[in-house]
């Protein structure tokens, strides 16, 4: 018996390793999935971190002057901001819509759930900031500065003079706010002090953060700060670099801004969803090639816009038009994005703009000409299956950008609309936030953000010598 069992496990362990064999080599047998079944870490992997616990949250308890009453000035200074009182975003508001991020990110830890899975949400609120990944500062530094700073091409202003302000030498009067802490003015600074809300704000707003237990714990490392506008939060952002911005490009902070800690947040967009489109047949229903309408006269790398008018302006099948935004302007564009098989986006004062997110949601090929341009969520969504993307110098040379886009054939363009369609969802700022949204997109993309910041603050407790290794 027992030589019988023998001989029946010695012919198993020959014929089992050759059926194996045969099945691998004919085919038949799929290697890699039945492996990877054994390893649970790669075998349950999903891409865009699907299915991760939640980013734990502890957001700043700020006065709302620093958010909401700049929504609304009538909104209590001593209430507190809850999901029950805060302000409704007012989507006719213009140009401050554009930089509206700080506030969907905001409304998004003040909601609740409703009963909702966490699983449908990238960051939950924590109360108690011992339990947090990350802290976040709502303050709104984009409306802040769009509320306050009526013309900047003014010469002499006091928010000139003011960018200049030392702190060193500027301690000639005490000045003590709401929270007993001591802001250093100059005297000029007490004499216009009614004219400089956004110079308070952001001088406050440092002191806050610095004398901020837990700013001290990590350097600010792990504090997330809204600065979407350019010129949001620029007095004094500098002094708060290593904390993650969530910025709209890298145009005007490139000195202080970089891919390795900051997160790129899309505009919201300014013309409405394109959601109901659902065509047999969109390439040919799409009758316009080539669309662009905005300002043609901006700075820097913008002023391509005023050459690109100059080439394509008449073309067949090309519409270029110089606009100013307004909302008779938005709707003009939607209807225009709708019917064209490609829209432009071309750099604006800095890299990026709204134009390029309102295509998005227009289902509207977007053509991208901007050398330096950043994007949202790259980490997780490939741009080139559904941009055309032209460098500056291409698109100036005669002919070369039409040329480029008649020679896209329909089959192309067509799984690019189909692939707009599927992430446009992504490009939604909504409240309630839904799974998968912009605001939740975002909130991953600051979740991705935090192993290395815990390596650089457990790294820096313990160095004798910071960065030897550079």
């Amino acid at each position: 018996m027992q030589k019988s069992i023998s001989r029946t496990l010695l012919c198993l362990s020959v014929c089992v390793p050759l059926l194996i064999g045969a099945l691998l080599l004919g085919g038949t047998l799929d290697y890699k999935s039945q492996f990877l079944n054994f390893i649970p870490q790669l075998s349950n992997a999903s891409p865009c971190g699907a299915g991760s616990p939640p980013l734990r949250v502890y957001m700043y308890d700020l006065p709302p002057r620093f958010n909401v009453g700049l929504m609304d000035p009538n909104f209590s200074d001593a209430a507190p901001v809850t999901a029950r009182n805060i302000p409704a975003w007012r989507w006719n508001d213009g140009l401050r819509r554009q930089h509206s991020v700080e506030y969907w990110m905001m409304a998004s830890l003040l909601y609740d759930g409703d009963g909702e899975s966490e699983s449908t949400t990238e960051a939950v609120r924590v109360m108690d900031p011992d339990l947090a990944d990350a802290f976040f500062v709502p303050f709104f530094s984009s409306l802040s500065f769009n509320v306050h700073v009526r013309n900047m091409a003014e010469i002499d202003t006091v928010d000139e003079k003011l960018q200049s302000f030392d702190l060193k030498q500027k301690q000639s009067m005490v000045l003590w706010g709401a929270f007993g802490s001591p802001y250093l003015f100059d005297r000029l600074v007490v004499a216009r002090f009614a004219n400089i809300a956004v110079f308070c704000n952001e001088l406050e707003m440092v002191n806050i953060l610095r004398e901020s237990d837990y700013w001290k714990r990590s350097d600010g490392r792990d504090h997330v700060i809204p600065m979407h506008h350019p010129n949001a939060f620029r007095h004094y952002r500098d002094l708060l670099n290593a904390s993650i911005f969530i910025v709209a490009d890298f145009g005007r902070i490139m000195n202080i801004s970089t891919l390795t800690k900051d997160v790129v947040a899309p505009y919201p967009h300014m013309v409405e969803s394109y959601s109901s489109e659902d065509r047999q047949d969109p390439y040919n229903s799409r009758e316009t090639l080539l669309f662009f309408r905005g300002r043609t006269h901006r700075k820097d790398e913008g002023i391509i816009r005023a050459q690109l008018y100059k080439a394509l302006n008449g073309t067949k099948d090309v519409i270029y038009e110089e606009a100013h935004a307004s909302e008779e302007g938005f709707k003009a564009s939607a209807d225009h994005m709708r019917s064209s098989k490609f829209c432009l986006h071309p750099a604006g004062d800095t890299p990026s703009s709204c134009r390029l997110f309102d295509a998005i949601v227009s289902h509207c090929v977007p053509v991208i000409v901007s050398d330096r341009i950043e994007l949202p969520y790259e980490s997780e969504i490939d741009y080139k299956e559904f941009s055309i993307f032209i460098s500056v110098d291409e698109a100036l040379k005669p002919g070369y950008l039409v040329n480029e886009l008649r020679s896209v054939s329909q089959e192309k363009w067509t799984n690019m609309w189909l692939r707009l369609k599927d992430i446009s969802r992504h490009f939604e700022f909504q409240y309630p936030p839904k799974n998968e949204d912009a605001v939740n997109m975002i909130w991953r993309q600051v979740k991705a953000k935090v192993p290395a910041v815990k390596l650089a603050l457990h790294r820096s407790r313990r160095l004798k010598i910071p960065d030897w290794w550079r």
